[in-house]
Formats: structure tokens, C-alpha cells, sequence
């Protein structure tokens, strides 16, 4: 059996300026809040949100794809998807 793969709301990522604190991060590509986690994960539990923390105010590029090898940070994997 395959492992699941996440939805892929958008191609490209997003740059947002975070203030420090703890931020959810989505992996399954469902949240309407992209790139952040609005709970629609648990419709089929198969994926769970990546918590992470920013220590200081900063710039960040965060992605959307949701197929990153850095989450939840673009490491460009969206430019090799269909």
C-alpha cells in the first residue's frame, strides 16, 4: 500500500514576516488557512500538523506544496511537481 500523499494547495510558497511564537504548520494540504493548520486534517487523521516555534521576529518562506524535505520551509520541491 502507498503512502498518503498531501493535497497540493498552491505550487508556490509563501513569504511572511512571523512574530516570535509557536506556529502549526499544515501537512495535509487541506487547511484553508494555508500554510497554517485550521484542524481539517483530522477529517481522515492520516496527517498531523508540524508545530514550530519562531525565537525572534524574522522573514520566513514557508511552503505550500506541501512536499518540502524541510518543513516548514521551501526547499523548492515545488518547481519538480506535475
Amino acid at each position: 500500500m502507498a503512502e498518503p500523499k498531501p493535497e497540493i494547495p498552491f505550487k508556490t510558497p509563501v513569504t511572511l514576516e512571523l512574530e516570535p511564537g509557536t506556529y502549526w504548520f499544515c501537512r495535509c494540504g487541506k487547511s484553508q488557512d494555508q500554510p497554517f493548520c485550521d484542524g481539517s486534517h483530522r477529517q481522515e487523521g492520516l496527517f498531523s500538523p508540524l508545530e514550530f516555534t519562531i525565537e525572534r521576529q524574522q522573514r520566513v518562506k514557508l511552503c505550500r506544496c506541501k512536499h518540502t524535505h524541510t518543513p516548514p520551509y521551501c526547499d523548492k520541491t515545488h518547481l519538480t511537481l506535475d
